[in-house]
């Protein structure tokens, strides 16, 4: 392995990568112009996403479901109310459901019709179980202030859905993610949201998922503060102040298992999110394609990014900042040589860095033999032409630690 490069100072470089969009500019700015002008709008491999877009709104009224009007789980239901109410087994268990019922979150997104789903009221969902999410969905969290709490969303073999704008925080339970998406999921879009503190991943992509774009996010280290403010900011500014969350080890995994090698399809696009103070997996990745670009990765714990078995990454100007500790950690790319189910020799993954910044003494760690050659990763042009990209610099730092993770902004009128 040869020796890393110097760390690169927190400002433009010299030749930055092309904008193909123009200069000064940050993404999605017109996304908030209509409702459903997120559709069709994702930079980078989810960019075909339409999640509910030719479906009717469905309005989220309740976030306790019927938990009020219907026996509690442990009350005892005769079985002849159940055939005289019609109710199925299921459907009695859906009744004793605390998060489930008319106007709740999860009928609408089990619902098999197109849905372009709002909330009309804040607070915090405490799911009993995974959220199952049909395909052709928007779970759009635009003009509230909505939690998910207990579990998570769960995308299984579903196409085209779009989560805009969600707060995911105290998973409990062996596996619990807070978002799963598995297997064969595509044309997936999760924008604006934040995460943090599950007992297991807080997103897991694998098992042939692919074109997906996780935009605008912020995995926090922190605890949830309702009464903290600071006056000295708008309060419209004040993300991470709102959006503080605690502890947290495996950020995201992409591509869970070196025996599952059907996952050299997935593709990924991760851009203007913040990680603060997660320990590692920004991403972990095997066999798929990544693309990382304009994300502030600050303060983890073993390293920022990581290279499995045949794993392809391209860094562009992002802003890697290592914590004070102790101890310390400098480590930012680092390789996880492993042998594929269908393989004899064991390698690990390519990383392409370009114009990234490396920060109080962080350490690139770029390997340039065979098994890291940076001629070896793709080239997302390849793919899509349109991205909006900046240089690295102490002004993109500071707008992505405002704007990434949920974030209080008025729900769009629908102008369709």
């Amino acid at each position: 392995m040869d020796p890393s490069p110097p760390p690169l100072p927190l400002q433009p470089p010299p030749h930055p990568p092309r904008n193909p969009r123009g200069g000064g500019e940050m993404p999605y700015k017109v996304a908030d112009c209509s409702l459903r002008a997120l559709a069709g709008h994702a930079e980078g491999f989810g960019r075909h996403a339409i999640g509910g877009l030719h479906g009717p709104i469905y309005h989220v009224t309740s976030l306790q479901g019927t938990a009020a009007r219907s026996p509690s789980p442990n009350t005892f239901i005769p079985l002849f109310s159940i055939h005289r109410l019609g109710l199925s087994d299921e459907s009695t268990r859906r009744w004793a459901r605390a998060d489930d019922g008319p106007g709740s979150l999860r009928e609408a997104c089990r619902a098999a019709e197109p849905l372009w789903i709002v909330f009309e009221v804040s607070g915090t969902i405490h799911l009993q179980s995974y959220l199952r999410v049909a395909s052709h969905k928007t779970i759009d969290g635009r003009g509230q202030r909505v939690v998910l709490a207990g579990k998570g969303l769960q995308l299984k073999s579903c196409h085209h859905v779009i989560v805009c704008n969600l707060i995911f925080e105290g998973g409990r339970g062996h596996d619990v993610d807070g978002i799963q998406i598995k297997p064969g999921s595509t044309n997936i879009w999760i924008d604006r949201c934040t995460l943090a503190d599950y007992d297991d991943g807080l997103i897991d992509i694998t098992r042939q998922s692919t074109d997906i774009t996780v935009s605008r996010f912020q995995f926090d280290r922190f605890m949830y503060d309702p009464e903290a403010h600071e006056p000295s900011r708008p309060n419209q500014l004040l993300v991470r102040r709102r959006c503080h969350f605690a502890r947290h080890d495996k950020t995201m995994l992409i591509g869970a298992d070196p025996t599952h090698v059907d996952d050299r399809c997935i593709r990924v696009t991760i851009h203007h999110c913040f990680f603060d103070g997660t320990r590692q997996r920004h991403p972990r990745l095997r066999f798929g394609k990544v693309h990382l670009y304009n994300n502030y990765t600050h303060s983890w714990g073993i390293y920022a990014v990581c290279a499995g078995v045949e794993a392809q990454i391209v860094s562009q100007c992002n802003i890697y900042e290592a914590g004070g500790g102790p101890p310390k950690k400098t480590t930012v790319f680092k390789y996880m040589p492993e042998k594929a189910g269908d393989r004899e020799d064991v390698v690990a993954g390519s990383i392409r860095s370009e114009a990234d910044a490396f920060l109080n003494g962080a350490l690139p760690c770029l390997t340039m033999d065979g098994h890291g050659a940076q001629e070896a990763v793709f080239r997302p042009e390849e793919y899509y032409q349109h991205w909006t990209m900046e240089p690295a610099s102490p002004v993109l730092k500071d707008i992505i630690k405002l704007c990434a993770g949920w974030q209080e902004v008025p729900r769009p009128p629908d102008d369709c």
